[in-house]
């Protein structure tokens, strides 16, 4: 069953590390990278850090230390778990479109 945590709608920033990390594997830097384009701005790292923190507790995403920088990577719970999240977003704001 997929968990709630990945639809954390306050700033859905969970919402869109898991969706980037389903396109490939990133780096923190990456990550931050490619949510500046998206949002006009780019996070902090005491914005991101924290957050794949509590993506990878709640088993969402993996690590991997191929060389300097971590990698991380979704899961199968957290490709299940974007792929609900992704549900609650169309229910939540189809009308809004």
């Amino acid at each position: 069953m997929a968990k709630v945590l990945c639809c954390d709608m306050r700033g859905m920033l969970s919402f869109l590390i898991l969706f980037l990390l389903s396109k490939k594997p990133m780096h923190g830097q990456e990550i931050a990278k490619e949510l500046e384009k998206r949002k006009g701005e780019k996070p902090s790292p005491g914005t991101i850090y924290p957050a794949l923190a509590s993506l990878k507790k709640a088993g969402l995403i993996k690590e991997k230390k191929p060389g300097k920088a971590i990698v991380y990577e979704l899961t199968a719970e957290g490709r299940d778990g974007l792929a609900h999240a992704k549900k609650h977003f169309c229910r939540m704001f189809m009308d809004v479109f």
